[in-house]
């Protein structure tokens, strides 16, 4: 299914209409010095496949998944933990807290995400990556 993901590579769906998961890209993006990292809007085709593929309930995980060959399909505070421990000193201490019990991260995390638009924004559209970006982007 997700054949078109090179195997040393990463991959963060996200919502592309959220102002907070849009700037949540542009930081992974910054700070992904070992270009480990590709990214896809949940709205776009490849999103929408993985979703149907996957059979994803978007109205319990609408925000960031991670797609990794060796794990499959991570959510929520795992997939946000894992990325961040990818993204080098001190960025990954943020691992530390896979330590604290799942059930007590994802109700911060739902609580954020519950919110997002409403603190951050929203979006019409997704975003639209810089030509020097685009090869970072599944459609």
């Amino acid at each position: 299914m997700l054949s078109i993901i090179p195997n040393n590579k990463k991959l963060i769906l996200f919502d592309g209409v959220c102002n907070l998961c849009n700037s949540s890209i542009q930081y992974v993006i910054k700070y992904d010095k070992k270009d480990i990292f590709m990214f896809t809007p949940l709205q776009g085709e490849t999103g929408k496949k993985i979703i149907e593929y996957y059979k994803i309930d978007t109205s319990k995980v609408d925000s960031i998944i991670l797609y990794t060959e060796e794990n499959g399909l991570d959510y929520k505070s795992i997939a946000a933990l894992k990325i961040a421990s990818k993204l080098g000193f001190p960025r990954n201490l943020m691992g530390i807290f896979l330590i604290v019990p799942t059930f007590i991260r994802n109700w911060v995390y739902d609580w954020i995400a519950k919110n997002r638009y409403k603190w951050f924004g929203k979006k019409n559209e997704c975003m639209i990556p810089t030509p020097n970006l685009k090869s970072k982007f599944l459609n």
